[in-house]
């Protein structure tokens, strides 16, 4: 984990201080709804998950950006499945709703412009667990997507993902961000 930080602040001040030599767009933040469809053993506990992120991203190169991003997701737990409950007794399998899980991903990546509003990218980082089973897994997130141009800076930006947690094992889901960049 130590090791991830410290690539992470050696990353974010490469790209703090490349963005002075480079004639490219700016800088932007974006705020975005998350939207989660879990895939394989995290599909059998849980329906969906949603939530909302933060995402800044400044140009390192022509056509390339650094990213940064954190945000909150919530998985909402589905009916009459089996999980494991602890009691003064010792281990109890029970059968009912599974609860809520909640994470907070926090990442770094680029994202490189395949064409004038095509993007493709990928971050990596950690994923912190909330709640009894409070854990950090290494995060990982290839995506694709597209930013529609407004006014004054600003875009729409409409993304797509694959996001994978791994710690003992590995989790995963494909993500739908629709987000509002301002340019800064």
């Amino acid at each position: 984990m130590k090791k991830l930080l410290l690539l992470t602040a050696i990353a974010g001040v490469f790209a703090f201080s490349n963005v002075s030599a480079q004639n490219v767009k700016g800088p932007k933040l974006g705020v975005g709804a998350d939207f989660a469809i879990p895939m394989g053993s995290l599909s059998d506990g849980y329906k969906f998950g949603f939530g909302g992120s933060l995402l800044f991203q400044t140009p390192i190169a022509p056509k390339l950006n650094f990213t940064a991003s954190a945000g909150y997701l919530n998985f909402v737990g589905k009916n009459d499945v089996q999980y494991i409950s602890f009691n003064s007794n010792g281990i109890d399998i029970q059968t009912g709703k599974n609860p809520n899980a909640g994470a907070v991903p926090v990442k770094v990546g680029v994202r490189y412009f395949i064409a004038d509003k095509f993007y493709a990218g990928g971050e990596v980082g950690a994923a912190f667990l909330t709640g009894d089973g409070a854990a950090t897994a290494f995060a990982y997130s290839p995506n694709i997507g597209f930013e529609l141009p407004l006014a004054n800076k600003n875009a729409i930006d409409l993304g797509v993902k694959y996001e994978g947690w791994s710690k003992d094992s590995s989790i995963g889901f494909f993500g739908l961000r629709v987000a509002y960049n301002f340019g800064l």
